[in-house]
């Protein structure tokens, strides 16, 4: 199977593999297990009785269109049981960005919630990071998806909350380190725009292979801190204005995630945001996507050792406590999102970048910076 090593493509690794194998036949029968198949039709491996349409990327198991849409369904059910994700009569805001994740996310979540009697309020929440020719289009796919599923949705946008959007913060930081910027405001607007909606949890679209990807990044990176949490399924409330998360896909491939969109010809946006094709996560991606080509398990098996790795006695661990300025989580004075907006509004972005902790206290009392400082801190070579 190839795939695509390119972090700058317009469509992820997954949908050009459909988009390949549809170039001389449908993709239906291109994704059917084997070269024989061109030959002798296979059966689904589930009924037996109709034909297998494709050949399910983790399992190995080929299966007509109701048997996969069972199984995937199903195994997504399996996971919020086993993990006790939700309790009857929660209010549940779908973290919403248009994309495949989390439309199949909502389309799931939907289905699920009314065949299994869960008893859930399901809401939409959605970020506008203020990224023109991209969030603005995919939020019109989110507002289609809201029409389509019958959910309130609730938009909050960095202009509103931090005065700023990404493209004016690109214009500033350039693309080096502008991911920073907006991992960090996007998880803080996503439980602003909850607190706003009340709901008790957040669901999210991340997938197997997201999870993964991060636990490479960690490694990579010596984050121990957050090695230990990035495999966790749901995280429990860390403090006002924070609402508990959960990844109901978290053993979904992305695979079958695009597969499932595709073959419910669900509505999604597509294209990847402009402004990533430096995102470190990208390499990480490439670097996963060659492994699952030799060993499709490895997905899995990176997952499974995440969530095995345990810390020595004695290491020191961050303590978390609350940011002075806006009573966020934070295990300094001052929360990143303070600190990188403190750093946008003085026109020194590189504030929030790398290890500033001793400037805290400077910035708290509103002490001015010697120049030295401030010629550190000026995105010179950004």
């Amino acid at each position: 199977m190839l795939l695509c090593p390119c972090v700058r493509c317009s469509h992820t690794v997954e949908e050009q593999w459909i988009r390949r194998m549809s170039e001389h036949q449908s993709a239906p029968e291109q994704l059917a297990a084997g070269k024989s198949q061109a030959r002798m039709p296979v059966l689904c491996s589930s009924c037996s009785e109709k034909r297998a349409v494709l050949k399910r990327p983790k399992t190995g198991h080929s299966l007509c269109k109701a048997c996969f849409f069972w199984a995937f369904e199903e195994e997504v059910h399996r996971t919020i049981v086993a993990a006790k994700l939700f309790r009857p009569g929660e209010t549940v805001g779908i973290a919403a960005s248009g994309g495949k994740d989390s439309t199949v996310l909502a389309h799931v979540m939907k289905l699920l919630n009314e065949r299994h009697s869960y008893g859930l309020e399901l809401m939409l929440i959605s970020v506008d990071e203020g990224i023109t020719g991209y969030r603005d289009d995919s939020l019109e796919t989110v507002k289609r998806n809201q029409q389509q599923y019958e959910l309130p949705l609730k938009i909050v946008s960095y202009e509103e909350l931090y005065g700023w959007t990404m493209d004016a913060i690109v214009k500033q930081v350039g693309l080096k380190n502008n991911c920073t910027f907006c991992g960090v405001f996007r998880r803080q607007a996503l439980d602003r725009g909850a607190v706003m909606l009340k709901v008790d949890k957040i669901c999210t679209g991340h997938n197997a292979d997201d999870v993964a990807e991060t636990v490479l990044m960690n490694i990579l990176r010596g984050d121990i801190a957050r090695l230990r949490r990035c495999t966790a399924i749901s995280t429990a409330s860390e403090g006002d204005g924070v609402v508990p998360r959960c990844k109901p896909l978290k053993y979904a491939y992305e695979k079958e995630i695009v597969l499932y969109a595709y073959f419910k010809k669900l509505d999604y946006f597509s294209t990847e945001c402009i402004y990533s094709p430096n995102a470190y996560r990208g390499y990480a991606r490439t670097f996963l996507k060659d492994l699952e080509s030799i060993r499709p398990s490895s997905i899995m098996d990176i997952i499974h050792s995440g969530e095995n790795l345990s810390v020595r006695e004695g290491v020191k661990m961050p303590v978390q406590g609350t940011c002075s300025r806006c009573g966020y989580i934070s295990s300094q004075a001052l929360c990143k999102s303070c600190v990188l907006l403190e750093g946008l509004n003085r026109g020194l972005p590189k504030l929030g970048i790398g290890k500033h902790h001793r400037l805290h206290e400077k910035i708290l009392s509103q002490q001015p910076l010697t120049e030295r400082e401030k010629r550190k801190l000026k995105s010179v070579d950004f």
